[in-house]
């Protein structure tokens, strides 16, 4: 199993990010958005009617056939890796 994390946060925060958090995978900056737009996961947002393009918070399960298996979307951080390992043992 391999994580990978992508942001359109830039490498020197994700950096910081990283090390605060103790994460044990990659993360990965995708500045330009080209990954999240291609996942479908470059929205339009909404914050006390202020409306800007941001990432829907999203994770992906993808086969080693490169297949996606699951999609999480508006992940919330504190439940979320239950969820993950949940689905993971479904798919075993």
């Amino acid at each position: 199993m391999v994580i990978i994390g992508i942001s359109p946060d830039p490498v020197e925060r994700l950096a910081k990010f990283k090390a605060k958090e103790d994460l044990p995978f990659v993360l990965l900056s995708d500045g330009n958005h080209e990954v999240a737009e291609k996942y479908g996961v470059w929205v339009e947002k909404s914050n006390y009617g202020r409306k800007y393009w941001g990432n829907e918070r999203t994770s992906f399960l993808i086969d080693s056939e490169g297949r996606i298996e699951r999609i999480f979307r508006k992940v919330k951080p504190k439940t979320h890796s239950e969820q993950v390992l949940a689905a993971l043992a479904e798919t075993n």
